[in-house]
């Protein structure tokens, strides 16, 4: 299928219940053109620098997610055009963006991260560290939380991605009501169906779109 074949697949079985977030790391920008020919608006890079060059040379009513893992030292690159900030895994990284945002008189949206997987190679907060971290939300006013975000384990067992995803839908519901959050950022290529299923409001989609990623890019 082309890009505008797999994007219109997927918004029929997505529907209106989620964003649809176009993960576009190592893809070059003639392929992102292509999503964004098909009516694609929304798109989520991992890397900062990647990002920000993107930004300077596609259209300027797209909306860009930072989804990976977050160096504080290089925020400043995307702080002026960030729409979403989806990994917040650490009190260091709502400082930086709070001090990057407060430069620039904005407020950065983000969702925090948190552990759900069965891997030590994921990031965020463990479901403790998140009941502390909420309660020091206000020493951020450049910085608005919008919800939370997760990655569950990297498996063919269905029952344990539900779990996972379950979990990260109740610690949403836990913290979400009183706070006004609105996005539950989890569910990408392989399982972004079992995501929708338990309350995904943001899906983040590449392989599906783009094919397989290219790391040597």
């Amino acid at each position: 299928m082309t890009i505008a074949e797999s994007l219109e697949d997927l918004r029929t079985k997505i529907g209106p219940k989620a964003t649809l977030i176009a993960v576009s790391k190592t893809k070059p920008v003639e392929l992102l053109m292509e999503a964004y020919d098909a009516d694609q608006r929304h798109f989520g890079e991992n890397k900062i620098q990647e990002m920000a060059q993107k930004y300077e040379v596609m259209p300027k009513d797209i909306h860009w997610h930072m989804i990976g893992h977050i160096q504080t030292n290089k925020i400043k690159y995307m702080a002026s055009f960030v729409h979403l900030v989806h990994g917040v895994d650490r009190s260091k990284v709502l400082a930086a963006l709070n001090k990057e945002a407060a430069k620039l008189g904005r407020i950065i949206d983000c969702t925090l991260q948190v552990h759900i997987a069965q891997e030590d190679t994921k990031f965020g907060f463990d479901l403790d560290e998140l009941a502390e971290v909420v309660q020091t939300l206000g020493q951020y006013p450049n910085v608005r939380v919008r919800g939370l975000m997760g990655m569950a384990t990297f498996t063919d067992d269905h029952t344990q991605i539900r779990e996972e995803f379950t979990a990260l839908h109740n610690a949403f519901e836990t913290y979400g009501p009183d706070r006004g959050w609105e996005v539950l950022s989890m569910g990408m290529s392989g399982d972004y169906e079992i995501a929708l299923a338990c309350g995904a409001t943001h899906l983040r989609i590449g392989s599906s779109i783009f094919g397989a990623r290219n790391y040597s890019a």
